[in-house]
Parts: structure tokens; sequence; C-alpha cells
């Protein structure tokens, strides 16, 4: 039943906030290290902190070879930076003592289900930061489920209710073609950051209401 519905649900969003066409918005390395800066705070901090990184240290080697507090004060911008600086001291070692040096362009010649096994392998990357990698830098069909995509998806009863994020990555993928995965990302997020928003959700003006499990049980009056 979901994946009958999620068709009507993707096509509503194209609708209402267009069809996005993929482009590649960082090398793999850049976007696994900024996806790390990205948890848990807004696009602008982790950006802003990605610039404070490459800007005090020059390349990803340095980095590597820093000592953590030098990172961490490097990207305090981004928030939880005695968190973040070692997950990226850690994980820029494993690639070296892996690759022998630091560069992930030999994941596009990789399928989704390998290239989502060795990210996760480095250790402090999960489902979300390896299908980020996969879907922005690598053009691969992976679904990050932020929590714009696991709210709005748990709203419309796409996936169970109690369902972990890191199991939804999977379900949602397997009811999407490769080549719509990409823009039903982009759709969600835009739907949950102006209409289904974690409190107080717009439901009178949503698009998606007539298909939503939690309109017709908790707005929708008869």
């Amino acid at each position: 039943m979901a994946a009958s519905k999620i068709s009507f649900v993707h096509e509503l969003l194209i609708a209402e906030y267009g069809r996005s066409q993929w482009h590649a918005r960082a090398d793999p390395l850049s976007e696994l290290i900024g996806t790390i800066l990205s948890q848990n705070t807004s696009d602008v901090n982790s950006t802003q902190a990605f610039g404070n990184l490459m800007t005090t240290f020059g390349s990803f080697e340095a980095i590597r070879d820093a000592p953590v507090e030098a990172i961490a004060r490097a990207i305090k911008s981004g928030g939880l930076a005695q968190v973040k600086a070692p997950r990226i001291k850690r994980v820029l070692q494993a690639i070296s003592e892996q690759t022998g040096g630091l560069n992930l362009d030999f994941l596009r010649g990789w399928d989704v289900a390998r290239t989502k096994k060795w990210l996760c392998s480095l250790g402090g990357v999960g489902p979300k930061t390896a299908a980020c990698v996969l879907l922005f830098s690598l053009g691969k069909p992976a679904l990050p489920v932020d929590t714009h995509v696991y709210r709005v998806s748990q709203r419309l009863g796409l996936i169970p209710p109690r369902v972990t994020a890191e199991r939804a990555h999977q379900l949602l993928e397997e009811m999407l073609a490769p080549d719509e995965v990409y823009p039903f990302h982009l759709g969600m997020i835009a739907h949950g950051r102006r209409i289904c928003r974690a409190r107080r959700p717009l439901c009178l003006d949503c698009v998606l209401c007539q298909h939503c499990d939690y309109y017709w049980k908790n707005v929708q009056i008869t």
C-alpha cells in the first residue's frame, strides 16, 4: 500500500516544488566531511564550519594530522565541536589507512550497497551520512533520511510509526525508481520545512493531505 501511495506523493511534490535536476554538490571526501559537520546544526553553521576548517588547515591531510583540539577550534561555529572533531580525524585516518591517501573518487565505480558498507565501516559514519555522499556527490540512488524525510514519511504512512531512521533508508529506497530518489528527497525536505513542520504542521495548506494518515486521524473533521 505504501509503495503505491509513494508514487502519488512524489507526483504531488513535483507539481508543488518542481523536479530538481541532479548536480554534484562537492567531491566525495568534501561531502563526507561536510555531512559530518552538518549533524545537529543548520546548513549555514555547517557551511561556515567547513569553510573555517579548510581555511585553517588548507588540506585534508593537514586536518588528519592536526591535534583534535585544533580541529575543534576550527569547527566551533558548527556546534558539537568536541564530538565532531575526533570523528573527523578518525574518519580521515581510517581512509588513509585503507586506501593510502585521501581521495574517494574510486567510489564512483562501486555500486550503492558496496559503497554504503565501506563508508559505514569507517567509524562515525552512519546510513544518512553515507547516503548523502552517494546521492549528492556520486549521483547514486541512495536516499538520506534526515529529520524532515523521516517525519513526513511517518505522517504520510509511507513507513511504520516506530520504524528506525536506519531501517527507513532501505524501506523508502525500495519503493522508488532510481531516477526518482533525488527529486523525491529534495521535495520531502522542502515540504517538511514549509508545510509539514515538526510543530503545528500546516495540514490545511498541504497538497498531500488526501494521502496522509496523520491528516485523516488528527485533522479531518467528518
